[in-house]
């Protein structure tokens, strides 16, 4: 079984389980065990698997969404994987079946517990390894986990049920409903839980469950479930199998992707889009050079007053780190100091630390002493150790995502019998696909011309002198591959690119701000600068979604401002489930902030 949908008041703040003297995990907070004590493997695959009528259920389907109340030791997810690579259709020159998998934990274990847990049925072998191998943190909100090799992708929430299901925006084909035992935990299963459960349900979806208890009954027939009784699982005499009404289709989907654009956002989309087994074509006309600096950040915007507009960037930055974890030959530097710039940073760094946005530990208050030995001079005021942040390469990241681009400028889209034809400014045709992707940073308003963008020019300095430690004042100083990289400027309206003596020396000035013996020992060394137009927004978030007014298949993935390797990762990912019609990892208070159409429309897209 799993855990509970909201704990008793006074839970414990350690772990949510206790081990029993028969070597059973057992809930700290209800009292209730993890799985059978006859053999939990089994139960799952009785209650669970059959239950849902797997694998017959997704045979002919090239996606497959299964959801689960809840997470638990993950034995029910590892069962599942197991059968989902023993049964699941090959990959074909067409693609293969792709599974989505949809779970929600209000106290989540650590893996080393789940691994301690899971080691009693060695036959889930690799099903199981995947899963503790990337076994999702604790932080508050939806956690998005790749299982390499399992064709699958694994979004775990972090947070109360009924709150969990209204932010998914997915539809399940199946459900595992896991929660501990109604008698001890009813909330998990309350009829306002279970009608959410019907509503992201899709046509013909299957739910199942080991309780009978009539509250159960009564919930899923109330939702619209047709609910039957079956033969249950070791001692129990009795389990529940419910089908949603209508019936299960498998819609069409787009199969090739263009994207717009070069630089991170434009590489990112590629990888997220490559990864769901859409065929993509990237077009760069060197136009985005935003993302070409030697050096660039991977930090969240950090906002001490938490809500959506905190837990954005902290769950992109989540995933961000987490997949440049798979490009070590990128990263050229990990945890980043940032230092105070106003008098009350103080509180701000320690009422960030003290979120549960971010993993425990990930957001640290060091020691006055211990942030000036990394600096190599004192900071002005208590700093705050971004200790899973990152200097990566933007180079080698783009490379390894994006893959090799068309070098060409798209100069017209046309959409003709469902399909968008990319055209250059001779009107060749460039390529054809059912979906395109705008990506071009501060270049979006020439395919778009009512992107809301406001361009602002930055100019990086750097130089072949040592680097200190990565920090961030308001401004950053980072180590490059040879270096150190610091600024940048910040000049609204200005798109000129060219660089500009003057404004590495405002640069200059601006380090000496924040870490003035560094600005010192750099006062007489060679200085190079390099200039980019960023694309920003009115209310500075993204552009993650379709295009405003443009017909059918048109997206936009650009408002990045500064923080494109931070943020582009997931935001990808989402728009990529959005393409495809699938579940995002995002959830919807979320997701509802990137929306183009949350701006006010110019005017018709012209050249779209």
């Amino acid at each position: 079984m799993s855990a509970p949908a909201a704990p008793p008041p006074d839970a414990p703040s350690a772990s949510p389980l206790v081990w029993r003297d028969d070597g059973l995990p057992q809930s700290a907070l209800y009292g209730d065990v993890y799985f059978s004590s006859a053999d939990g493997l089994a139960e799952t695959r009785a209650v669970f698997l059959a239950g849902c009528g797997l694998p017959a259920a997704w045979r002919g389907r090239d996606r497959f969404v299964i959801g689960e109340l809840g997470f638990g030791t993950g034995l029910n997810i590892a069962a599942l994987l197991d059968l989902w690579r023993r049964e699941k259709t090959p990959q074909s020159k067409q693609g293969g079946q792709r599974l989505h998998v949809f779970s929600i934990e209000a106290h989540p274990i650590t893996r080393d517990e789940a691994a301690r847990a899971l080691a009693v049925w060695p036959e889930l072998g690799e099903a199981a390894q995947v899963l503790l191998d990337h076994w999702p943190g604790r932080a508050r909100g939806f956690h998005r986990i790749d299982l390499p090799g399992f064709d699958a992708t694994f979004d775990l929430a972090v947070m109360d049920v009924e709150d969990a299901l209204a932010a998914w925006d997915g539809a399940a084909d199946a459900w595992f409903l896991d929660g501990f035992s109604p008698a001890l935990n009813p909330a998990m299963w309350r009829e306002a839980v279970l009608a959410a459960v019907a509503a992201r349900s899709a046509p013909g979806a299957r739910a199942a469950t080991f309780t009978v208890a009539g509250a159960v009954r009564r919930g899923l027939a109330a939702a619209g479930f047709q609910v039957d009784k079956r033969p249950g699982f070791g001692r129990k005499k009795e389990r529940l199998e419910a089908v949603a009404p209508g019936v299960a289709t498998a819609p069409p989907r787009p199969r090739r992707l263009a994207v717009v654009g070069g630089g991170i956002a434009g590489a990112a989309m590629a990888r997220a889009a490559r990864a769901e087994g859409l065929a993509v074509t990237v077009f760069d006309d060197d136009q985005a050079p935003a993302s070409g600096n030697p050096a660039a950040l991977v930090t969240p915007a950090l906002d001490a007053g938490g809500g959506p507009r905190a837990a954005l960037p902290a769950q992109a930055f989540a995933r961000a780190v987490a997949l440049y974890a798979q490009l070590p030959q990128a990263v050229i530097a990990r945890g980043v100091l940032k230092l105070p710039v106003g008098p009350r940073d103080g509180e701000r760094h320690a009422a960030v630390a003290a979120q549960d946005l971010f993993e425990p530990g990930a957001m640290a208050l060091p020691d006055p002493e211990a942030v000036a030995a990394r600096l190599g001079e004192p900071a002005a005021g208590p700093a705050l150790d971004m200790v899973d942040a990152l200097v990566v390469e933007p180079a080698r990241v783009i490379e390894a995502w994006r893959g090799s681009a068309i070098a060409a400028r798209v100069a017209r889209l046309a959409r003709e019998n469902g399909v968008w034809r990319l055209f250059d400014p001779d009107d060749r045709l460039l390529a054809e696909a059912e979906a395109v992707v705008l990506a071009g940073g501060a270049d979006l308003a020439r395919l778009w011309p009512a992107a809301p963008i406001r361009p602002v020019r930055g100019q990086a300095t750097w130089t072949d002198r040592p680097a200190p430690a990565p920090a961030a004042f308001g401004a950053y100083a980072v180590p490059t591959r040879d270096g150190v990289l610091f600024g940048a400027t910040h000049d609204r309206g200005d798109v000129a690119t060219e660089a500009r003596e003057a404004d590495d020396r405002r640069n200059l000035q601006t380090l000496a701000k924040g870490l003035p013996g560094l600005a010192a020992r750099l006062a007489d060394a060679p200085l190079r600068g390099r200039a980019a137009v960023r694309a920003t927004t009115a209310d500075h978030l993204p552009l993650a979604g379709a295009v405003p007014g443009a017909p059918d298949g048109l997206f936009v993935l650009g408002g990045l401002g500064g923080r494109g390797f931070c943020l582009a990762p997931l935001l990808a990912e989402h728009l990529t489930a959005r393409i495809l019609a699938l579940p995002s990892p995002l959830p919807r208070p979320l997701s509802d902030l990137l929306e183009p159409s949350r701006f006010p429309s110019r005017a018709a897209p012209g050249a779209v």
